[in-house]
């Protein structure tokens, strides 16, 4: 075995480049850790140090697991579970991961930037998980950038005259004085250096009570100010729940753009249907259907989607299709960086509060001092100067690039902004199993993201200073009381509001009353042939088919019904109903499968192997590969979903490192599952 350990000084270290480049330069070294204890990357160094700022860094290491609330409600989980991060961004932290990770390999090799579960080269693609990063984009850059742009417009309409105004005096000054980037490097040093220069800078306001056009007061766009972080305030049960929902209708919303276009939508040109009895109102909407009603639209127009007559079809489509893991992968790139940099400027922890903000300071501190040294005619020659090379020079730097590749292999890997400036930052998922690695180092697991079925109420949260304030003795957006009152009072219309007919008639979902009444009948007849299909899959059970053994127990009765954890969860082997549990307190720490009825989730780490009478078990160290599967195929998930309105119990596969496969099916509580065994061990895992 290979420890590489772990090199406090790189937290510091400010020049561009990493003392430990392994990553790059050994790249096929093999290092393998068999616990957390064993600290093969800062993240399992991080949760293994001694910090006693939470509930679950108490350092019961030697002690048994402690249940810190995995079945009980949101207010009698004991706060802080970690030390100096609230609950509820813990939560946030978890509920994205789960969405995020579908599918890890043991990486035992040396890992960029000293983190891993990085996401692999040859990132395995499919359109779900083309969906969750067009969703993490809007999470972490989109509302970003949002909030980023109605700072901008506070400040250009003056509504708060004296932070304008200081702004201005600021710029024309250094204007004068031809010193406009020392001063911008200065700012940019300024809100690195001093967070609290940041809220005095930019004072906080709720992202939907500020207008993108005026920069003053809007009543938020869901008629309700329930959540501070969202672009349109809708109401939320829990913190950060209002922007992963607009994420989602974000993307669904972008599909029935697409879909409606590609079936030829056009609410303008349609028939008057005055009686209600027309064949327009007979047929279901095929945008709200959401099937392929393009292929429709050209068979109507005459012409002929055959692959034989478009020769164009199979190869544009195959085109496309190529394209989407490189897409796919660059997305999720531009959102790692985002979230590395947010991490950075504003760190989580257990990771250090001071040091990856110094290192941005050093390397602007020379920039600043050369700054008024370097002219504009400097910076206009040297512009086109590499403008011209990167022109002309095209044989020259393939040669370039031909040598350096010969000589010094993997120097892109050096390069990269995750093994230079941002070496050992990590990014939101890193830092979610790191966190998920300190419960399980010190025996505590962190409990789940509370769930609810309830909806929110449209009611607004009472707005403190922490959400909205102005600097100095500017009134918030120039905003009266009085009106202040009136932009949060609920207005169940204002959600509704586009700007004209055009929209609403385009944005209209309508299946027509015949139509209606035959979408019901079509989904009442879903319904019972996939109830009968289930019911038949107990008798292909008993008869031996794998796959109808699968699908057993795939749609629970009730979710409370199906609560375990921290030790063990419910589920079914073979279609054999039982409970995986984890046995951390034995001489080696393992993942078992039993089909005991009684199994006491406070007593299982208590009792002897032989009482529980495993049907077989897995050495946590030898985990190599963990793959989040369906409970059933997409289309019949999505069509359960749609006939039957349930939930659908998705199931793990595990491999070991001989190659063995066990899977584990309807398992409510999956996800809870999938982070205990990606946080336990000494594995380093990576994305696929």
């Amino acid at each position: 075995m290979v420890e590489t350990g772990v090199v406090y000084r790189d937290l510091g270290h400010a020049p561009p480049l990493p003392n430990d480049a392994a990553a790059a330069t050994k790249p096929d070294t093999r290092e393998v850790s068999h616990a957390i204890s064993e600290e093969p990357t800062l993240s399992h160094a991080l949760a293994d140090s001694a910090n006693h700022g939470g509930h679950a860094q108490q350092f019961m290491k030697n002690d048994d697991i402690k249940d810190l609330g995995w079945n009980q409600d949101a207010d009698e989980i004991p706060r802080p579970l970690v030390g100096g991060l609230p609950n509820e961004e813990l939560w946030i932290l978890i509920r994205r991961f789960n969405k995020q990770m579908y599918h890890v390999k043991e990486y035992p090799y040396p890992v960029p930037g000293n983190l891993d579960l990085n996401i692999a080269d040859e990132e395995e693609f499919s359109p779900d998980k083309l969906r969750a990063n067009l969703e993490r984009l809007y999470m972490t850059v989109g509302i970003s950038m949002i909030g980023f742009s109605k700072h901008i417009m506070r400040l250009r309409s003056w509504r708060e005259a004296r932070r304008t105004g200081a702004f201005l005096a600021a710029y024309s000054v250094a204007w004068l004085f031809d010193l406009i980037v020392p001063l911008f490097i200065l700012f940019l040093i300024t809100i690195i250096a001093y967070p609290p220069s940041r809220d005095i800078l930019f004072p906080p306001a709720p992202i939907a009570l500020v207008s993108s056009k005026t920069g003053g007061l809007q009543k938020p766009k869901a008629g309700v100010l329930g959540s501070t972080d969202s672009a349109t305030g809708a109401p939320e049960n829990y913190k950060g729940e209002a922007v992963e929902a607009e994420a989602s209708n974000l993307v669904n919303s972008i599909a029935h753009i697409a879909l409606a276009s590609a079936s030829g939508k056009h609410p303008q040109s349609e028939p008057q249907d005055g009686d209600g009895d027309s064949p327009n109102s007979r047929v279901p909407d095929p945008t709200s259907m959401a099937i392929s009603a393009s292929n429709a639209r050209v068979s109507t127009g005459g012409g002929n989607v055959s692959a034989e007559k478009d020769k164009a079809k199979i190869p544009m489509e195959t085109a496309v299709w190529n394209k989407m893991r490189p897409t796919m992968h660059a997305l999720a790139d531009v959102a790692d960086t985002w979230e590395r940099f947010g991490n950075a400027l504003s760190p989580t922890p257990p990771f250090p509060h001071d040091a990856y903000r110094l290192r941005f300071v050093a390397i602007l501190v020379p920039v600043l001092a050369a700054s008024p040294f370097i002219t504009n005619y400097m910076v206009v020659k040297g512009i086109t100067a590499g403008a011209g090379i990167g022109f002309f020079a095209d044989p020259l730097i393939w040669r370039g690039l031909d040598f350096l590749n010969t000589r010094f292999p993997g120097w892109q890997k050096l390069l990269e902004l995750r093994n230079t400036v941002l070496k050992s930052v990590p990014t939101n998922a890193q830092l979610t199993i790191t966190l998920l690695r300190l419960g399980e180092a010190n025996k505590a697991p962190l409990p789940p993201p509370p769930y609810s079925d309830e909806p929110p109420p449209d009611e607004s949260i009472d707005v403190t200073d922490e959400h909205l304030r102005a600097t100095g003795s500017d009134s918030p957006l120039n905003a009266s009381p009085d009106e202040l009152k009136a932009a949060l009072e609920h207005d169940p219309n204002t959600k509704h509001e586009t700007t004209g007919s055009d929209i609403d008639a385009s944005k209209q979902k309508s299946h027509g009353k015949k139509g209606g009444k035959l979408l019901a009948m079509f989904k009442s007849g879903v319904k019972g042939t996939i109830e009968a299909g289930l019911g038949a899959d107990h008798l292909k059970a008993k008869v031996g088919s794998e796959h109808a053994k699968h699908r057993l127990g795939v749609i629970p009765d009730q979710r409370e019904d199906n609560a375990g954890g921290p030790v063990d969860f419910k589920c079914r082997f073979h279609g054999k109903r039982g409970h995986a549990y984890l046995r951390t307190s034995a001489t080696i720490p393992c993942l078992a499968f039993s089909l005991s009825k009684d199994i006491d989730v406070k007593g299982t780490e208590e009792r002897a192997e032989a009482e529980l009478h495993p049907v077989w078990s897995i050495a946590i160290a030898d985990l190599k590969e963990l793959k989040k599967v369906g409970g059933l195929g997409w289309k019949a998930k999505l069509v359960v979903g749609w006939a039957l309105g349930r939930e659908v119990a998705d199931g793990l596969e595990i491999i070991d490192k001989q190659g063995n496969t066990w899977a584990l099916t309807a398992m409510v509580m999956r996800d809870e599952l999938f982070n205990r065994l990606i946080a336990i061990g000494g594995q380093k895992w990576e994305s696929w």
